[in-house]
């Protein structure tokens, strides 16, 4: 496997994600912030965060499948949150879980950033999501 996940002893623990990835291969993947849009740029689950997390997450998997990985080869996951507060954190984890076994995302994630932003390159975009991965 291309990559190892680990939560070191002293390092805050427990989170849904590990904390390091350790990556060897010479095949990179990066897939560029993916957004709640379907294949024909078609909003889906306008003001909805989950139901945007979920179909970004679904758009992520289908660039990261074009090139032959998967969840299981992300060695980080970054997240961009429009107006961020702590007490989205519920639904924020509402749209992972839900495609979770769609996708084979692993749990726990693997290491990742939640970022909270004033504003994406759209009103109605919630959440966007970029993933980086190794391949053997």
């Amino acid at each position: 496997m291309a990559v190892e996940t680990f939560n070191p002893e002293g390092m805050f623990q427990p989170v849904p994600y590990h904390h390091v990835s350790v990556a060897t291969g010479t095949r990179h993947v990066h897939v560029a912030g993916q957004i709640a849009r379907d294949g024909e740029g078609n909003k889906v689950a306008t003001g909805d965060l989950a139901g945007q997390m979920a179909q970004a997450l679904r758009n992520t998997a289908r660039g990261l499948a074009w090139a032959g990985a998967g969840f299981a080869d992300v060695v980080r996951l970054r997240f961009y949150v429009t107006g961020w507060q702590p007490e989205m954190y519920e639904e924020f984890m509402a749209g992972i879980d839900r495609v979770t076994e769609e996708l084979g995302i692993p749990r726990p994630l693997p290491p990742l950033s939640a970022i909270g932003v004033d504003y994406l390159f759209e009103p109605d975009v919630l959440v966007e999501v970029e993933a980086y991965a190794v391949l053997d």
